[in-house]
């Protein structure tokens, strides 16, 4: 066992003693340690209730014989986060979530372990982490939300709430109506009802192999999440020892692009590139952002999930037969969409786990033949105004797949916000928001507030927002998000100027503005980029660290 070196012979007498300090009997030190990394934390609607679950967890894993070591995470909340500077240290967070997973892990040699996180960047700091320690890891989320009814019945989630200020300010609804849904919207615990980031992130673990069926899509709060979370447990137990489960030789190559082809079928956050392509540094594997539209070019979307102009959430989908009926149609595809090949955690192939599953409805998951669209929800952009790529969520797009459009521009979300709410912005414009990605903002700012605004204001049809920082999975429109490179490395975007004329056209994977390299050379020529102040040493550590958007903001880790 790898916890030997901690509590086996004479010389780990010490090491021993402090174990049993913390209840740990003779027979114990025969058995298999178990790390159980739970993100518990009061103030995240997914993840207050995750200390129950953590109960469950240490049951189940002494119930199979096994030793478990309970430890948290950090978490931050995009959504209370969001529209003022503490967004600031959401994207950072999954750098010390992934650091405090490689810390005690491999401090305290824990033999295997399993994984509890929920929301936000905490899924993918959790797995960065593990694949850094490299030993059998199970993931099990705390699962999604109910959606929420308004007083006459109409579905609706936080992006409805989000909204629901522009439309406040435009007029458009009452206060009354403006509290309904923000006392309606968010109805119980759990990850936010609709495909956003968390919820994106959690089917993506089904489609990695890395987490049991039905992980992204069983509601929160259940008995039948609860059963989940046994079967869990009781699986990192039955792997622990079995070094073929090692998370790496799980969360490989073959693992990622399936990801990224249930990602187009399901049109996930656009938060979900820069985190793939996070941990595919992480586990070794060469992926490249480009490759990201090949693998759209082979898979149809075929599930339209909230915020996407849909009323259709997660427990929607689960009843639909979840994310194993969208892997299992999505296999039909031509030219090896899915790797069906591939290990899981649970010993079946990818092939294997899906075999026996299908569409349950057809009005919630659509079949190929009756798909939204042939190529998958989510695109990368390339051109003079991001030379290394930009993302946008097609699958959210709700006017006309091209525009063009005169730069309005802003230097922060904050100008932006105030901007957009003193009606700067008009139909046919291109907002511009720069100095908000990894290393300008720093730590790369979600951009619902502008976006909701956008929307509340009945814009969405006639601007588009292009930005160096990202969205949430709440957003929807014509929003671009991680340009790159960023302004404040020098980008074109930072070069913008009011009245720039901006062409987007998404089927071509093109962004571009129309000016000559005459032009663009003068304006380099005087060009010096905006440093923002920040309190706080931490962000002032990140953004000597982190990279561009396009490299998936990890940390420099070579000089």
């Amino acid at each position: 066992m790898r916890s030997d070196q901690v509590k086996k012979g004479y010389n780990r007498a010490p090491h021993r003693s402090l174990f049993r300090a913390t209840g740990i009997k003779n027979e114990d030190f025969d058995k298999p340690f178990i790390g159980v990394a739970n993100s518990y934390i009061d103030i995240i609607p997914g993840h207050f209730f995750l200390q129950q679950y953590g109960a469950i967890i240490k049951d189940e894993i002494k119930k199979s014989g096994c030793v478990p070591f309970e430890f948290n995470t950090i978490g931050v909340d995009d959504g209370i986060a969001m529209g003022h500077d503490g967004m600031l240290y959401s994207l950072p967070s999954r750098e010390l979530i992934a650091n405090s997973i490689e810390t005690v892990m491999n401090a305290h040699k824990l033999d295997a372990m399993i994984c509890m996180p929920n929301c936000d960047k905490i899924v993918p700091g959790m797995i960065m982490g593990a694949l850094r320690v490299n030993v059998p890891t199970v993931f099990v989320s705390g699962g999604p939300m109910k959606k929420g009814y308004t007083k006459d019945g109409d579905p609706i989630d936080l992006a409805t709430a989000f909204e629901a200020v522009g439309k406040f300010e435009n007029g458009d609804i009452t206060k009354e109506e403006l509290t309904d849904i923000e006392c309606n919207a968010c109805p119980s615990g759990g990850s936010c009802s609709g495909m956003f980031t968390a919820n994106s992130m959690n089917t993506l673990m089904e489609a990695m192999g890395i987490a049991l069926s039905g992980n992204g899509t069983i509601l929160a709060l259940t008995l039948e999440r609860e059963v989940l979370i046994r079967d869990a447990a009781r699986r990192v137990c039955e792997i622990a020892l079995d070094k073929r489960y090692n998370f790496k030789n799980i969360l490989n190559e073959k693992a990622i692009r399936n990801a990224f082809a249930i990602d187009m079928a399901m049109g996930g956050s656009s938060n979900t590139v820069l985190h793939m392509l996070a941990i595919s540094k992480e586990a070794g594997v060469n992926f490249n952002i480009a490759d990201i539209n090949e693998i759209s070019k082979k898979v149809s979307h075929i599930a339209k999930i909230s915020p996407s102009l849909s009323t259709v959430h997660m427990e929607d989908i689960n009843r639909a037969g979840g994310v194993n009926a969208v892997m299992k149609e999505i296999a039909k595809c031509d030219n090896d969409s899915m790797y069906l090949d591939n290990l899981t955690v649970t010993g079946q192939t990818i092939g294997e786990r899906i075999e026996h599953c299908k569409i349950k409805d057809t009005d919630i998951i659509h079949t190929l033949d009756n798909s939204y669209s042939k190529v998958g929800g989510l695109a990368i952009l390339f051109g003079n105004l991001a030379k290394a790529g930009c993302v946008i969520k097609t699958a959210g797009i709700i006017g006309e797949r091209s525009f063009t459009g005169k730069a309005v521009c802003f230097n922060s979300q904050d100008e932006a916000i105030l901007g957009i709410t003193n009606n700067r912005v008009k139909a046919g414009d291109v907002v511009v928001i720069r100095y908000e990605g990894p290393k300008g903002g720093p730590g790369m700012q979600e951009m619902l507030a502008p976006t909701s605004l956008i929307m509340g204001k009945g814009l969405g049809k006639s601007v588009a927002l292009i930005t160096d920082g990202r969205f949430s999975g709440a957003t929807r429109g014509l929003s671009i998000g991680h340009i790159s490179p960023e302004a404040a490395e020098g980008g074109m975007i930072g070069l913008l100027e009011d009245g720039d004329k901006i062409s987007i056209d998404v089927d071509a994977y093109t962004i571009k503005v129309e000016l000559s390299e005459d032009e663009i050379s003068l304006r380099r020529a005087n060009f010096k980029p905006i440093v923002k102040h920040v309190s706080g040493s931490w962000l002032k550590q990140y953004r000597l660290l982190v990279t561009n958007a396009s490299s998936g903001a990890v940390l420099k880790t070579e000089f």
